[in-house]
């Protein structure tokens, strides 16, 4: 599992740069112009404290769920497909439990990376208290990610082309990032409609980073959201272990 983590790794040292955009700089950008621009002219406060500081830690963790589908969903299916890393690496003694295991390693410290930058700016705008609070933030959007990586990857191994990603972006994703608590609070929503909301993994994301960047975390809240996607997580591992001995095997 560590050599195919080696070989993630090896190949960042020369393809960071190409991720910096997508991964740090748009919702960084995204931070600014909304939540410290158009936040501004947010009258009153949401749920109690200002637009930005309500605004921003829902943004880390959506922007985590983003960074997730680009690597546990694109780069596996090209990984498997397009650029046949996974298919070369199963000609070696290596399994393809072990591919799967170093390549979501490898994801999971992309995913702590860009959140660490996320919560490094956060600070420069005072929405963070102190080093204990954003290593919690960095470690819960960390989670966020990991708990859409580690299913997506395992169903993105077995996927063919890549449209299919793009219509899953765009109807799975898109209404997730919109409707999970980043831009407004859920209270607002009806009954119904706020109770499919949270069922949602990103909301769940979005209020364990929101809670503990603004020190309302309780704690039977905060182990639901632990639980829920550390859950996805174990789940996503488990079914990666089988699709991707089915895939790599045929």
């Amino acid at each position: 599992m560590f050599r195919a983590l080696h070989y993630w790794l090896y190949r960042y040292r020369r393809t960071w740069r190409g991720t910096i955009v997508i991964s740090v700089a748009n919702p960084l950008l995204f931070l600014l112009a909304i939540g410290a621009g158009l936040g501004a002219l947010v009258r009153g406060s949401v749920d109690g404290v200002s637009y930005l500081e309500f605004f921003a830690p829902g943004l880390l963790a959506a922007a985590a769920f983003q960074n997730a589908f680009v690597d546990g969903g694109f780069a596996v299916t090209s990984a498997s497909r397009r650029e046949r890393i996974y298919p070369t690496a199963a000609a070696t003694p290596l399994e393809p439990g072990e591919i799967f295991g170093g390549h979501l390693l490898f994801i999971t410290l992309r995913l702590a990376l860009s959140a660490a930058a996320f919560v490094l700016v956060m600070a420069l705008f005072g929405l963070v208290s102190g080093p204990g609070v954003a290593v919690a933030v960095v470690g819960a959007a960390t989670l966020t990610g990991l708990a859409l990586a580690a299913p997506l990857a395992a169903w993105a191994v077995t996927v063919r082309d890549i449209p299919q990603l793009n219509t899953v972006f765009r109807f799975g994703m898109m209404p997730l990032y919109l409707f999970s608590g980043t831009f407004f609070s859920v209270a607002q929503l009806p009954g119904p409609i706020r109770a499919v909301v949270q069922v949602m993994p990103l909301w769940h994301g979005v209020d364990l980073c929101r809670t503990l960047a603004l020190g309302t975390a309780a704690l039977g809240p905060s182990l639901l959201h632990l639980g829920y996607l550390a859950g996805l997580v174990v789940a996503g591992v488990l079914a990666g272990r089988v699709t991707f001995r089915r895939c790599l095997h045929t």
